[in-house]
């Protein structure tokens, strides 16, 4: 397999936000505040609002806990030779939080509705502080595109 030549930045910056925008799932990755567990991961379906990504998990649920008590994560998106790493924030919502209209959205673009569930969901908006995004070994070099929530390439 040949490896293709390096995307310069602004490319690798809109194909990114082609990837939140149209991929359907992301891996999430979480670990326990105090130390105690080991790291956590799962996919979860999200919806992506231009700056902010929208997840949903059972409030009991290690992810759930975790992100709600360490208030951030780290997400993986795209196939290992074409992956976008985004490390953020996290705020917990709950449903009674979550406007009408955000609801049916995320409901809309995942194809999955917790609010009429029995088993308690929480809502997380991953504000993105850190976003990479490589391809292969000539790409690792400038990956950085946001560092401290602004990104570091103009559109």
């Amino acid at each position: 397999m040949s490896m293709q030549p390096p995307r310069p930045a602004k490319q690798r910056k809109q194909d990114t936000l082609h990837r939140l925008e149209h991929d359907e799932d992301v891996w999430v990755a979480t670990a326990p505040d105090d130390g105690s567990g080991v790291p956590y991961l799962v996919p979860l379906s999200f919806l992506w609002d231009a700056s902010d990504l929208l997840l949903a998990t059972p409030a009991a649920s290690p992810t759930g806990r975790n992100l709600k008590a360490t208030g951030r994560a780290r997400l993986g998106l795209g196939p290992t030779r074409d992956v976008v790493m985004i490390e953020g924030t996290v705020e917990t919502v709950t449903q009674a939080e979550l406007s009408q209209e955000e609801g049916d959205r995320f409901a809309e673009r995942t194809g999955f509705d917790p609010r009429g569930l029995t088993t308690p969901y929480l809502y997380f908006r991953v504000h993105p502080r850190r976003v990479q995004a490589w391809r292969e070994a000539n790409e690792i070099t400038g990956r950085e595109l946001m560092r401290d929530g602004r990104w570091l390439v103009a559109d």
